[in-house]
């Protein structure tokens, strides 16, 4: 029998353990992959309570993961409590957060899980406590490169059945982009996203579309130049490696049905241009996926809504997508283990 899947709580205040334990309870209804969540028990048996859930929680390792998953939530303890109310974070909120990430790393590169999934974190409530990454998806490569000995480039993909989006440049001032837009940031991550999607995801030869910076793609320089000094060398670039790559086109007419249908994957430039068509496209069931890692990482597409914390109302469409979308990846290739 395959591992399960490592779910991380989250933000702890936040919907992440609510659209867990929603989604478990619908496990048979759309026939989800078994998972066990990374969390203190007790305060998961709470949160069930206040969102008037009828279910068992069962305190397992994650061997005992699968057999406990009909019957019961699978939880494997952090080791620490947690006490944060919906919408409330409070001192036990980083702690949680952080070791669910730990742990399901551990997991995954010993073979005992066979991918992660995430809950959404808050970035401002670990800043607090002294976290030192960015967000996420790079102290997860900070995780992955510090167990393997192997440097990691993560590339954060947003994925849809109707649309795959990556940003080159993610959170930074958007006046801050041009400056960080580079010939090599760009064939990196084109490498990372085409390897990713043959590998992974079982397509042939992947086709990416690359968008410009600048309205029309600057109208050949007319508006801008990074198109003709930046971007146009970096899809030549990717084109002599073999990669079935073009660009740069016009990210205004980029994400019409008839477009989508040319290409796998969109590279953009900046984080808004990659995320506003996809969260208009799909906004309930996409998935964000971290590309570039020795192991499977995906995560809902959206953040902690604290205003919707233990309501009842969180949607936990996007988690059932993240959860389906790991084990497909994870069953394509298993993580890849840890240096001796």
């Amino acid at each position: 029998m395959r591992p399960p899947l490592a779910l991380t709580v989250g933000e702890p205040a936040g919907i992440g353990p609510d659209i867990a334990l929603a989604a478990w309870v619908r496990r048979a209804e759309l026939d989800l992959p078994p998972f066990y969540l990374l969390a203190d028990p007790a305060f998961l048996a709470r949160r069930a309570h206040a969102l008037g859930l009828d279910l068992s929680v069962a305190t397992v390792t994650p061997a005992q993961a699968n057999q406990a998953f009909p019957t019961a939530l699978p939880v494997v303890d952090i080791g620490s409590a947690i006490t944060a109310q919906p919408g409330v974070p409070d001192a036990s909120s980083a702690p949680a957060a952080i070791t669910a990430i730990d742990r399901a790393v551990a997991a995954v590169l010993a073979g005992e899980a066979a991918a992660i999934v995430t809950n959404p974190i808050a970035k401002s409530v670990l800043y607090r406590a002294g976290f030192g990454d960015p967000g996420h998806t790079e102290y997860l490569a900070r995780l992955a490169t510090r167990a393997t000995g192997r440097a990691v480039l993560p590339v954060m993909m947003l994925w849809s059945p109707e649309l795959a989006v990556v940003p080159v440049t993610i959170h930074v001032p958007l006046a801050a982009v041009p400056g960080q837009l580079t010939r090599d940031r760009i064939v990196a991550t084109g490498r990372i996203v085409a390897r990713d999607l043959a590998w992974r995801f079982r397509i042939g030869r992947p086709r990416l579309v690359v968008a410009g910076l600048n309205p029309h793609a600057s109208e050949n320089g007319a508006i801008g130049h990074e198109e003709h000094d930046i971007i146009a060398p970096a899809v030549a670039a990717l084109a002599a490696e073999g990669i079935a790559v073009r660009g740069p086109l016009p990210a205004d007419t980029l994400f019409h049905a008839g477009m989508r249908a040319t290409y796998d994957a969109a590279l953009c430039m900046y984080h808004d241009q990659a995320l506003i068509p996809i969260k208009t496209l799909a906004f309930a069931h996409a998935v964000n996926v971290t590309l570039g890692l020795p192991f499977v990482r995906t995560s809902p597409d959206h953040g902690t809504a604290f205003d919707l914390a233990g309501t009842g109302r969180a949607d936990p469409s996007s988690l059932v997508a993240a959860l389906r979308l790991a084990m497909r990846l994870a069953d394509a290739h298993p993580a890849i283990a840890a240096a001796e």
